[in-house]
């Protein structure tokens, strides 16, 4: 399946509910940013934004609904530096440059919003899995991944090094510039598996 149909498209909405949207957005960014994700309630993200709790609930859901709809046009951001942008990240580079260039770029993606994304990912059990952004992420890995006995399954692991609990849990004893050298040489490793 081409990476391009993995995509999400953005949603079709009235006028009044795409201003509803963009308001809770950004109510939600904000108070996410000056308070952190956990401190954070539905009740004062609606207040912010100036809607009903009611249509906030009904549009997202709940706190992790809401935080995966933020992460929606940073994840843009991202797929589309994969699909068209310079390499090694976008096209015309090999493909183990390419997969180290992605997990560095998903590192960094992933330390920006690391709260955001832990939410969406532990919400519920296999969480992480449902995501159309993690689908994107393992169909990428797996096509830079061909020439190895099991593109699929060492995609799957890759990923699991980056997701934001390990990253989370790990992060206090190991610190970034440790984590994200584990990850290349990660990264490194897998593509000269043949």
């Amino acid at each position: 399946m081409p990476l391009e149909l993995l995509r999400t498209p953005p949603p079709k909405e009235r006028a009044d509910a795409a201003r509803n949207r963009a308001a809770v957005l950004e109510a939600a960014a904000r108070l996410f940013a000056e308070q952190g994700v956990e401190a954070v309630s539905m009740d004062q993200v609606a207040a912010a934004a100036g809607v009903g709790k009611g249509t906030l609930f009904r549009r997202f859901g709940d706190k992790s609904g809401l935080a995966a709809a933020l992460l929606d046009a940073r994840e843009r951001v991202l797929q589309e530096a994969i699909l068209h942008g310079p390499p090694p990240l976008g096209p015309g580079a090999a493909a183990d440059e390419r997969l180290a260039a992605f997990v560095d770029a998903y590192f960094d993606y992933l330390l920006e919003y690391l709260d955001l994304i832990r939410m969406s990912e532990t919400a519920a059990p296999g969480a992480r899995y449902r995501i159309g952004a993690y689908r994107f992420w393992h169909r990428h890995m797996a096509i830079l991944l061909a020439a190895t006995p099991d593109p699929e399954h060492t995609a799957h692991a890759v990923l699991a090094a980056l997701s934001a609990e390990h990253v989370s849990a790990l992060l206090p004893e190991l610190g970034e510039k440790r984590i994200r050298a584990g990850l290349l040489r990660l990264a490194r490793s897998v593509t000269k598996t043949t």
